[in-house]
């Protein structure tokens, strides 16, 4: 039997989606967990640990106060300004409540650096609106005391049941092309290692900047010709390979200093022993 430690309520907003469900998962059993969800999806409603909320019409404040959190994870997907005023909200009620958020940000937050891979204690910089939409949260949220932020940035994530996986798979049966990006060099990581990556931060009550992704380095496009072998699919797929740049350019957020224990760590290897399992 394991036994539920009661000293965290954690509210995951975003607890509907790939990601979110997947810490909904994995810290259920061992703390009071709930989640947001916003979707018509009816197994949702019978848990009543899960809220209906929708970011452009509901006020996060009343699943604040009804929840009373010790821990927020911030899963969100949806409008970016809207995003962003969210985030207003909850940064207010840690300030005030003392409590904690873990902040799932993105590689984007340095996809203007093409020449090299990214450390936690880099400077970000982004050329897109995804980048610039997640910079504008983190540094919201590095506003705050250092004690009550972590700051999750993430890598693309992989994993059996993973929008990516799932979407190369129906690509492949349909004879659609899967697109490749030949230039780009990247890490990996799986939803399953940042769960429990995220469940170490909060049993040892860690804060600061994590960058979760794998410690190699793998191409875009032989990453996913490997995943596809793994996958042992009955259809040839088809490829579109699509070149950004004339060089290679790195999207990838490697652990430097704020390293987890090697349990914890991943290589990109593992993603794909995880998928012949």
């Amino acid at each position: 039997m394991i036994k539920r430690e009661d000293k965290h309520r954690i509210l995951i907003l975003g607890a509907s989606g790939f990601l979110g469900g997947s810490i909904y998962k994995e810290l259920c059993s061992y703390f009071r967990t709930f989640g947001t969800y916003n979707t018509s999806n009816t197994s949702f409603e019978k848990n009543h640990h899960f809220f209906q909320y929708n970011i452009e019409e509901d006020d996060v404040y009343e699943i604040l106060d009804i929840v009373k959190p010790t821990i927020i994870i911030s899963s969100l997907r949806g409008d970016f300004s809207k995003q962003v005023l969210v985030h207003q909200h909850v940064a207010e009620y840690v300030f005030k409540n003392k409590t904690k958020i873990l902040f799932m940000s993105s590689a984007n937050v340095f996809d203007a650096y093409i020449k090299y891979p990214s450390y936690e204690q880099d400077k970000t910089y982004s050329n897109s609106v995804y980048g610039h939409f997640k910079i504008k949260i983190e540094n919201m949220l590095l506003r705050l005391p250092k004690k009550q932020v972590a700051i999750l940035r993430l890598p693309m994530v992989f994993g059996a049941q993973s929008p990516r996986v799932q979407e190369i798979i129906q690509f492949a049966k349909e004879k659609e092309p899967i697109e490749v990006f030949p230039n780009l060099i990247m890490n990996v990581t799986t939803d399953s290692k940042v769960t429990q990556q995220i469940h170490y931060i909060i049993n040892r009550n860690k804060n600061g900047i994590f960058h979760l992704g794998s410690n190699d380095l793998v191409h875009h496009e032989d990453f996913i010709k490997e995943i596809i072998t793994s996958l042992e699919l009955k259809t040839k797929p088809l490829y579109k390979r699509v070149f950004t740049t004339n060089d290679d350019r790195y999207l990838a957020v490697l652990p430097k200093f704020n390293k987890l224990p090697k349990h914890l760590q991943i290589v990109s290897q593992d993603i794909l022993t995880d998928l012949k399992i």
